[in-house]
């Protein structure tokens, strides 16, 4: 009984380590955002003629863009489960599991 729960242990203390990754890795990525899109807004901001309207699609474009990627990344970290339900992992793996060795998945 012992092995089990330690196999158990590791099992999810990897699952645990794999998710504090998804988590820093989102985090890089909002910062990379973050600090590159300040620039471009601000070097265009610099660069403006008094007349013209910094407020266009140009000047937001690649935040727009790449903000649908944090937005997609975001899910995928915060939501990891929205599509196939909370578990569904878990129970594919047990169902191929169950239905033996004689099967072949190809």
């Amino acid at each position: 009984m012992e092995i089990y729960n330690n196999n158990r242990d590791q099992e999810a203390y990897k699952m645990a380590q794999q998710k504090v990754k998804k988590l820093k890795n989102f985090y890089v990525h909002l910062i990379v955002y973050t600090l590159v899109n300040s620039f471009i807004f601000f070097s265009k901001y610099a660069k403006l003629e008094a007349h013209e309207n910094f407020f266009t699609f140009d000047n937001f474009s690649t935040a727009f863009f790449w903000g649908i990627g944090i937005v997609a990344h975001a899910f995928s970290v915060f939501v990891p489960h929205f599509a196939f339900g909370k578990d569904w992992e878990d129970r594919k793996v047990n169902e191929y599991m169950n239905k033996g060795t004689n099967d072949k998945w190809e």
